[in-house]
């Protein structure tokens, strides 16, 4: 019985990294799809702690804490038909170290706005946002 009031909620958090006009995106190994980077809370996790620890596993990067920004917080069903919700807290931060793609990561890429069909439907909306600032072209 499809309750919506019961619908699973994926509680996620984002790193967004901007340069030249295109966001970084990260294709997880054994998937078709390209993500924002990030991950699932563990426990008590902050967004922020989540953060760090998912981008570190993926990325093999060191994201300051102090100098994470929220930008925005989205939510949109999942892509797969599944009845869930993605709710995708999404930071700006600096970080320390070479982007890497870690063992869990297959690909990545700088996506502009012309690939905003080639992430899921949560993330595209995050893109749209980028865009009407200015910020992803």
């Amino acid at each position: 019985m499809g309750d919506s009031s019961v619908r699973q909620l994926i509680d996620t958090v984002a790193w967004v990294l901007i340069e030249n006009g295109r966001i970084l995106c990260a294709r997880p190994r054994g998937k078709d799809a390209f993500f924002i980077p990030g991950g699932k809370r563990e426990g008590t996790e902050t967004d922020v702690q989540t953060l760090v620890r998912e981008i570190a596993e993926e990325l093999t990067v060191e994201l300051a804490p102090d100098s994470a920004v929220h930008v925005g917080t989205y939510e949109a069903p999942v892509a797969d038909g599944h009845d869930a919700v993605v709710r995708m807290a999404c930071y700006t931060a600096e970080y320390r170290g070479v982007l890497t793609a870690s063992s869990e990561i297959e690909a990545l890429a700088w996506f502009g706005l012309g690939e905003r069909d080639l992430v899921p439907p949560v993330d595209r909306l995050l893109f749209d946002d980028l865009a009407a600032a200015g910020s992803l072209r």
